[in-house]
């Protein structure tokens, strides 16, 4: 039989409970497929063991933190082994290191490197259904490490794409891919079906529904993934290859608040000085959301840039050492800042929409700070009071919620 994968996340295994309708839905697809679980640690698990990580120390060393956070998920599989077995279904539980998912050195935010999956592939064989950690694996110097939040998304979509899985389905508390944040947004439209591209523009562009990684790995082995409800049987949305396209049109938006905007005043004009600056940001782990610095005929220019807020204590670090080396005399920096991103194959090369965009934020009185564009995306930065207004204006403008 071919294999699903299929994942669960915390807010599908709050409970004991919770974990037993789970547990029914892997029966159900166990009728007709080889299955394996990967399961993340129950609802405010891993936030209530780092906070009592921070009641001990305000900085724990990384490796410590990896060894404590890994254990919400060893809960959580052998709770659902436990369930399935109460199901007359055989399981066997397994963490990230015992099925084999190899990663690098880099403790609270690994990478895989490989998955070897022969236990996988034994329990499998002997009709067993693994259960599997969701979020860690193992250093080849055998340290434990995570994989960064959002990590079980990434675990279920690695292990679909190392055995060759026919689909991997990820049970979250929503129905699928919206137009926008429905909790947010009210008549946002559910999505039936995007393709690899757009779900992985939509995830690198603050959409939490899929981690950014698990849409990567997806695109790169064209693994399909079903993302669905956990309480209740209604329809999803399917990431898959999507053929013919014809006009390209806005399919969805996103959003995030949570940024740092950055300029640097009166730079000196010298190569070495931007490569330097964009070398220290890179080698430190920052990541660029945005970077622009003025064209000018003059000896200096400004040069801004946008990272995540939750990176501002580390930037703010580099840049008092960058200030001193190249003599700069003036850093400018706000948190009055937010993106907009509007999503669909090819409209980022499709200068009617952009003229559209411009049009409805002009009428709806928004100032636009900047724009980017992509293939996939074209992506608005503008001030936080301006956000709800901007996007309630777009996804009138382009049809996107329901009438």
């Amino acid at each position: 039989m071919s294999i699903i994968v299929i994942k669960f996340g915390g807010t599908s295994l709050a409970t004991p409970a919770h974990i037993c309708r789970a547990a029914q839905k892997v029966a159900y697809y166990k009728k007709t497929h080889d299955i394996i679980t990967v399961v993340s640690a129950m609802a405010h698990s891993t936030d209530n063991l780092f906070a009592m990580s921070r009641e001990i120390t305000k900085t724990p060393k990384a490796r410590e933190l990896d060894m404590l956070l890994t254990a919400g998920e060893r809960i959580s599989v052998a709770l659902f082994s436990m369930a399935l077995e109460r199901l007359n279904m055989e399981a066997v539980s397994f963490t990230g290191s015992q099925v084999g998912i190899i990663t690098d050195t880099t403790h609270t935010d690994a990478r895989i490197l490989e998955i070897k999956g022969d236990r996988l592939k034994r329990a499998l064989g002997d009709n067993k259904i693994p259960v599997v950690c969701g979020f860690q694996g193992v250093s080849r110097e055998k340290e434990i490490t995570t994989l960064g939040r959002g990590g079980s998304d990434t675990t279920a979509v690695a292990l679909g794409a190392a055995l060759g899985a026919e689909r991997c389905i990820i049970f979250t508390d929503v129905d699928g891919v919206f137009t926008e944040d429905p909790h947010r947004f009210v008549g946002t439209k559910k999505i039936g079906t995007l393709s690899y591209g757009e779900m992985l523009e939509l995830s690198c562009r603050g959409a939490q529904v899929l981690h950014p990684r698990a849409s990567s790995i997806a695109a790169r082995y064209c693994m399909p993934i079903e993302i669905r409800n956990s309480f209740n049987k209604k329809s999803g949305t399917l990431i898959t290859t999507v053929e013919g396209m014809e006009h390209p049109k806005p399919k969805a938006m996103t959003h995030c608040e949570d940024l740092y905007l950055v300029t640097l005043v009166q730079v000196l004009k010298r190569s070495h000085y931007l490569s330097q600056i964009l070398t220290e940001l890179a080698e430190a782990g920052i990541h660029l959301k945005f970077f622009f610095h003025g064209i000018s005929d003059e000896k200096r220019f400004d040069l801004s840039f946008i990272t995540p807020l939750d990176e501002r204590a580390k930037v703010k670090k580099i840049l008092r050492g960058i200030m001193k080396k190249l003599r700069i005399r003036q850093v400018r920096e706000s948190v009055d800042i937010c993106s907009m991103s509007v999503i669909g194959q090819g409209i980022g090369s499709e200068s009617k929409v952009l003229t559209k965009i411009f049009t409805a934020l002009s009428q709806a009185r928004v100032h636009i700070e900047a724009v980017t564009t992509s293939e996939l995306s074209i992506n608005v930065f503008l001030k936080r009071t301006y956000l709800s207004r901007a996007v309630r204006a777009l996804l009138k403008k382009f049809h996107l919620t329901r009438k």
